[in-house]
């Protein structure tokens, strides 16, 4: 049986069948947050000055990061110490043992000129394997690395360099090899030869460390990244603590755990130009064939601001999303378009359940509240139905909308027990849209002042 064949059955008997994986409710909280410990370092300091950086915003110090992390890495680990004042870089890459501290007051920004990304490394671009751009910060195979501190890194995107190639035609554009991209992920070429780079207009991503294990960014303020700010993919116990992503550019999500497990994201704020935070795991066929969900996702104390979603799962989650929990969180903007959104397609397919939303304080977004979108992008055109079951909503009020439940399923896959309850609602402008939505609860919710009326 081919591959194509048998992730159809799978995905029939994920459709058919009543019974579902084990489900703890909010119970299950606790026992990830026992699970994510960050990473600890020796007491070593390295500060980067004495390895030739130059405090001038001018000066060239990527090699003086270089040289600082591989002595901090190979002595047994410490902290790679930025001290106030502006450094100049090209790619940091981050190695087993290093915290790097950008102390308060420091600057580090990040050239424009791609050159100074390659060699290409082994990454994705919007859920595809290849070889791109190195990213502005990046780690493969490592273990116990941290970005800490009260300073600033600044990708230093703008329209004037990065934030061009997002154009859809014209010299700079990335659409011609963004299109190859995919269609190598659907013809299952080998990663190695999916080869990009100069070019290539492929955005790298700020932060993202690859395969790695015990992860820590607390403190630091991310601005106008190139493309996504923070992007761990396949990385176990990850923790974002404190941090700030800020840049209104396209494409610039927030945070994006990408087949990943074990992940805390705990008094973060995001004021960016697409999703704030977005869970994925990976795109069609080569999301399927690397087949790692991203599982144990907690969002806690957050502050969303501009953004096309608040807390997102999707578009890319071909290996599916589960047992995603947040809580205590507060999002509100005119430029916020949703605060709680969940989006695939039959092309994306995948897997999300056990989706756990408290206590979410929802002022202004313009369009919905909660949004589910079966037809995000193409719609239905693929031969891969989206399953999504076990989503509880408890305690989620907003000012003003023009939804406060938008959800579009398929009539052969329908939402599967999604509860809500303690939720009001107000100056909403239309109507809820419920198409295809089992919910198996609804107690004590209001749209303008109104109890919402359920059919069975």
């Amino acid at each position: 049986m081919n591959k194509t064949l048998l992730f159809l059955l799978l995905n029939f008997l994920f459709l058919h069948a009543n019974i579902f994986p084990a489900d703890d409710g909010w119970n299950g909280l606790n026992k990830i947050l026992k699970n994510i410990k960050p990473p600890k370092f020796r007491d070593k300091d390295y500060l980067i000055t004495s390895f030739g950086a130059v405090a001038d915003g001018v000066t060239d110090c990527t090699n003086a990061f270089k040289v600082a992390i591989d002595k901090c890495s190979k002595e047994g680990g410490g902290k790679v110490i930025v001290p106030e004042g502006t450094f100049l870089t090209g790619a940091i890459h981050l190695k087993s043992g290093v915290n790097l501290y950008v102390s308060k007051g420091a600057i580090v920004k990040f050239s424009t000129d791609p050159s100074k990304y390659l060699p290409v490394v082994y990454t994705r671009f919007e859920g595809v394997e290849c070889f791109n751009y190195s990213p502005l910060i990046y780690a493969y195979d490592q273990k116990n690395i941290a970005v800490t501190g009260q300073g600033l890194l600044d990708g230093q995107g703008s329209k004037e360099n990065w934030w061009k190639w997002k154009a859809s035609e014209g010299e700079f554009s990335q659409t011609p090899a963004r299109d190859k991209l995919v269609k190598m992920g659907e013809d299952n070429t080998p990663v190695k030869d999916r080869v990009f780079g100069k070019s290539s207009f492929l955005r790298p991503v700020f932060f993202q460390p690859y395969k790695c294990k015990n992860i820590l960014v607390d403190g630091v303020t991310f601005r106008n990244s190139s493309m996504w700010f923070l992007n761990p993919v396949l990385c176990k116990n990850v923790t974002f603590n404190n941090v700030a992503t800020d840049g209104i550019g396209p494409n610039n999500d927030g945070c994006d755990p990408e087949s990943c497990t074990d992940v805390l994201i705990k008094g973060c704020s995001f004021n960016n130009g697409d999703d704030c935070i977005a869970i994925k795991s990976g795109r069609n066929n080569d999301g399927r064939r690397v087949n790692v969900p991203s599982s144990n996702i907690v969002i806690q104390g957050c502050v969303m601001k501009d953004g096309h979603g608040g807390v997102v799962i999707g578009s890319e989650v071909s290996g599916g999303v589960r047992n995603v929990y947040a809580e205590n969180c507060v999002m509100s903007s005119p430029n916020l378009d949703r605060a709680l959104r969940f989006k695939t397609n039959s092309e994306r397919g995948g897997v999300i359940e056990n989706v756990y939303c408290r206590n979410i304080d929802v002022g202004e977004v313009k369009e919905a509240v909660i949004l589910i979108d079966y037809y995000y992008d193409k719609g239905d055109v693929g031969k891969f139905t989206p399953v999504m079951r076990n989503f509880y909503f408890d305690n989620v009020t907003s000012k003003k909308s023009r939804y406060a439940l938008n959800m579009k399923a398929y009539e052969r896959s329908p939402v599967k027990n999604l509860q809500i309850e303690n939720c009001s609602f107000e100056n909403v402008k239309n109507s809820n849209v419920l198409e295809n939505i089992d919910i198996t609860k609804c107690q004590s919710v209001t749209v303008n002042g109104k109890p919402i009326q359920i059919k069975k």
